[in-house]
């Protein structure tokens, strides 16, 4: 089965007035949406959109692993394990907050920021904070999770290039960058296809694209 949700269903949210421009893909914070509550491990898939000097203050996350992936611009990460970062386009950058932490995340550059934060239950709480960065993620390497029983695959497409949606129980399937069309279904950027017990299906880039495809085991 396979459900897509387009980039204008997505709840908008953050702080326009402070720069910051959020889109929800699932139910969040103040947005309450129980058809929207997760997919798999995963439970949030927001859209980050910050102004040259916007970002979020210092906050708390626990029991939760955040995976980002910067679009456009450059996001500077600081957080209570000690670890300070600037994340780039093509980087990946792995938050396991386990049973605690803290960070700040901030548009020190110059120029828009956008970037995506996804964030999946880990299969067991608590245990000790973790930070990772991937420098340049090369296409078609699986960056695996094993603490929520996800993967993610990274593909990068040029225009007519084709690609395996994993067999799983769970896919998630989010459209960078480009125009993508899945099993006959048309997807622009932004959009996202949640495919239960996914078997045989294909993606084809109608143009140069990008694509996250979480692959999901069931918990």
């Amino acid at each position: 089965m396979i459900y897509v949700r387009r980039a204008h269903e997505r709840y908008r949210g953050g702080d326009p007035a402070a720069g910051i421009e959020t889109r929800h893909a699932f139910s969040f914070g103040p947005h309450y949406d129980p058809d929207h509550l997760r997919f798999g491990q995963v439970i949030a898939c927001n859209e980050e959109h910050l102004a040259p000097g916007a970002g979020f203050d210092e906050h708390p996350h626990s029991h939760t692993e955040i995976v980002t992936w910067v679009v456009s611009g450059e996001l500077t990460h600081r957080d209570s394990t000690g670890r300070e970062s600037v994340v780039r386009p093509g980087d990946l950058q792995r938050l396991s907050a386990a049973s605690g932490v803290r960070h700040v995340e901030r548009n020190a550059g110059p120029e828009p920021l956008t970037f995506l934060q996804m964030w999946l239950t880990p299969l067991e709480p608590g245990g000790d904070p973790f930070y990772e960065i991937v420098h340049g993620l090369a296409d078609s390497t699986p960056y695996a999770l094993p603490e929520a029983g996800a993967t993610l695959h990274v593909r990068r497409l040029a225009a007519g290039g084709r690609t395996a949606i994993p067999d799983a129980a769970y896919v998630y399937a989010h459209v960078v960058r480009g125009e993508v069309t899945l099993n006959g279904e048309p997807l622009t950027p932004g959009d996202a296809a949640r495919i239960t017990d996914a078997e045989g299906i294909e993606a084809v880039a109608e143009t140069a694209s990008e694509l996250l495809l979480w692959e999901m085991r069931p918990t």
